[in-house]
């Protein structure tokens, strides 16, 4: 273990500068697949039109009291948080409309956010604007 403390951010920011570059949000909507090749392909394109997905925004699906229905959500969730990751988002927005009983999607939501921040992805809750992780 080393016993010198990082700089963490501060050194990381030191060398940066403007870049030429627009940050984008991508609507999960319009996404044809989550599969690699594609999201390998939409990100090389991005960059050559000078495009940065900054953000993914999703809206979230759960219907009350099914918890198949509610483990499906959770598991398109979770590949869209690697679809975030993969193409350089630093953030994804999940938007919760109508969720007939929220305390049944708080436990995918917890995990969602867990497995977001272990992807290097700050997960937001739009439904009320905080952040769930």
């Amino acid at each position: 273990m080393s016993t010198t403390q990082s700089d963490g951010i501060k050194a990381a920011l030191r060398g940066c500068r403007p870049a030429e570059i627009e940050p984008i949000v991508v609507d999960a909507a319009d996404l044809e697949s989550t599969a690699p090749e594609h999201l390998r392909d939409l990100k090389a394109e991005f960059s050559a039109r000078g495009y940065q997905p900054a953000t993914l925004s999703v809206a979230a699906r759960f219907d009350g009291g099914d918890t198949l229905a509610t483990q499906r959500e959770a598991d398109r969730l979770r590949e869209l948080v690697r679809a975030a990751s993969f193409l350089g988002a630093g953030r994804i927005e999940v938007r919760l409309d109508e969720v007939p009983d929220r305390n049944a999607a708080e436990p995918a939501l917890s995990a969602l956010a867990e497995r977001a921040r272990r992807e290097g992805v700050e997960l937001v809750r739009v439904d009320d604007g905080s952040s769930a992780a």
